[in-house]
């Protein structure tokens, strides 16, 4: 039986090597993100059959829309992920750059959540799958939106899970707590460590995605930072 994704943001980074990882699976692609020439060719170097959706997810009602459509034109989808994101080092609350952050980690992402969701109700079950952060678990002072969006994906996501279980849903919900990968939007960044490759993030993605784990942190050592994040004091932490 074939088997059919959405890659929300598969124009780089993660998203990127995510689908070049499905794809090589078995899995027929819906790929989503902003600029079509990159995503165009994407497909070209895929081996499996692949759907095209220029989309701006941080305009939520062509995200509704767009999103529509392709899971209709693919007609029975299995898994999406919504990988879509941005963020940048604020300390001085630039409001173009948080309301940024806004619209496309907390809208865009709140309405791509939506159009998945009733496609897996009417179908009778199925997988979604949200990448938020290790920086959902606290407050950031470099990046406070970046922080709060990716809290809000994270409770957004348990949120879905609940009700999948609460309703018997035969809806699967993964939570991607991704730690510094090395894409585009890490680029220049001080003080990063245990920094993974876009390929290794993704694998480790995939793995998750395979076993239909709850949470996944990526890569797996990011869980003995999630737990210190919670256990520090503010005190401490806020020093950070």
């Amino acid at each position: 039986m074939t088997r059919r994704a959405v890659v929300v943001g598969a124009s780089s980074g993660i998203g990127m090597e995510l689908a070049r990882q499905l794809a090589a699976e078995g899995y027929e692609l819906g790929l989503v993100a902003r600029r079509k020439g990159l995503l165009d060719k994407l497909a070209s170097e895929l081996p499996t059959r692949c759907w095209v959706h220029p989309l701006d997810i941080s305009a939520s009602n062509e995200a509704i829309a767009g999103l529509s459509t392709l899971l209709r034109d693919m007609e029975s989808v299995d898994l999406v992920v919504l990988n879509a994101g941005i963020g940048f080092l604020n300390r001085k609350l630039k409001w173009e750059h948080e309301k940024a952050t806004i619209l496309t980690n907390v809208e865009g992402f709140a309405a791509c959540a939506g159009v998945a969701w009733a496609h897996f109700v009417e179908r009778g079950g199925g997988h979604l799958v949200g990448i938020s952060s290790v920086a959902a678990l606290r407050g950031g002072n470099q990046a406070p939106a970046y922080a709060a969006s990716k809290a809000f994906v994270a409770n957004y996501l348990e949120g879905l899970a609940g009700i999948s279980h609460q309703r018997k849903l035969g809806i699967a919900v993964t939570d991607i707590r991704p730690g510094f990968v090395d894409t585009p939007m890490t680029k220049g960044q001080k003080g990063m460590f245990w920094v993974a490759e876009p390929q290794v993030a993704a694998r480790q993605i995939v793995r998750a995605i395979r076993c239909r784990r709850r949470v996944a942190y990526v890569t797996r050592r990011w869980v003995i930072v999630a737990a210190l994040m919670r256990i520090l004091p503010h005190w401490i932490y806020r020093k950070l």
